[in-house]
């Protein structure tokens, strides 16, 4: 058996980590690294015609966003990750090509004016989805066979839809070592998801640390502190702009504006209109609003209960096209 670092060891992006069992060569994550500085540095220390399977914690793209280039340089094998992150998978990556073309047509355009070369996008939109064709959709808590010697298993992480612990059982020469890969962890109390789930044993344990030196301050109720910073603004005759993650923290939002207006907690303007102006947020709005059995805490579960859509309300309003965005100008 043999573990390996092939990126996000003493940095906080490119997530990719290899393990080694009786011959198999398997990865845990496929992370872009982000950052001016990794610009051009993708590539892999391995041949990925090489690797024997791929497993994934969760969507976000330091943590999946090199599976085309992965895809695109030989690996033709299966991705294993939660049916939720399958999901999210198919809207990050595709988008995520569309910047890599949008920003090399610009780079190319520029570079031409000055003598320049062309430059090639690190993967296309078609990369991106051809490596949907080897998603293996898996269930929180299932133990899966994937190879003689290899079993994995998937813990609700509690940082995004469908983020999991990665619990692998390595078995070689008779002896059966258990490696838990943590992904990101995600914090308590957050709405939506789920809290993390305990593992309870290991024989070695890889872990994100990124704030692994500090303690969160959580509020004692976010949808009234939100509340009372629109309520001022609004109230003073202004606008509150938001810049949010499209996926996780952008369904946070919403699911917080819902409860603001149930519990009428903006006064100053109480039919105040939401906007989201983001294709992608939408897109993954529209995963978290499906069928989500397993993956949704207890609060959310109730307001579903009860007949109600925890992310919609009235006075939302959905950009998806640069018209609809630039008609936010106009709205009055």
């Amino acid at each position: 058996m043999k573990l390996s670092f092939f990126g996000a060891n003493r940095e906080v992006t490119g997530s990719c980590h290899g393990v080694e069992v009786n011959g198999k060569r398997i990865l845990v994550d496929c992370g872009l690294l982000q950052g001016s500085e990794h610009a051009y540095g993708q590539d892999f220390p391995f041949n990925p015609a090489d690797i024997d399977y791929v497993v994934i914690t969760h969507a976000h793209i330091d943590h999946s966003g090199r599976l085309p280039l992965l895809v695109k340089q030989g690996y033709k094998n299966k991705i294993y990750a939660t049916g939720a992150t399958v999901e999210l998978l198919e809207i990050m990556l595709r988008d995520s090509a569309y910047i890599q073309e949008t920003e090399a047509g610009w780079k190319s355009r520029k570079g031409k004016r000055a003598g320049g070369k062309e430059i090639e996008p690190l993967y296309k939109i078609a990369d991106a989805e051809a490596v949907l064709r080897y998603c293996v959709p898996c269930a929180y808590n299932e133990e899966i066979t994937v190879d003689e010697g290899l079993k994995i298993r998937f813990t609700d992480a509690g940082h995004l839809l469908g983020s999991a612990f990665v619990e692998m059982w390595l078995t070689e020469g008779g002896i059966t070592k258990k490696v838990v890969y943590s992904g990101d962890i995600g914090n308590i109390g957050q709405p939506i998801i789920r809290d993390p789930q305990y593992v309870r044993e290991a024989d070695v344990a890889i872990m994100e640390s990124t704030y692994g030196d500090r303690n969160h301050e959580v509020p004692a109720d976010y949808t009234e502190d939100l509340a009372k910073i629109i309520d001022k603004t609004l109230g003073e005759g202004g606008n509150v702009i938001i810049p949010s993650f499209a996926i996780g923290r952008t369904q946070e939002l919403l699911y917080f504006f819902r409860e603001m207006k149930e519990r009428e907690l903006v006064k100053s303007v109480p039919d105040f209109s939401v906007y989201v102006d983001s294709p992608l947020a939408n897109a993954a709005t529209r995963i978290y609003g499906g069928r989500l059995e397993g993956y949704l805490d207890d609060e959310t579960i109730a307001v579903i209960r009860a007949g109600r859509d925890y992310l919609s309300f009235d006075d939302l309003r959905i950009s998806e096209t640069s018209d609809d965005s630039k008609a936010i100008n106009f709205d009055t």
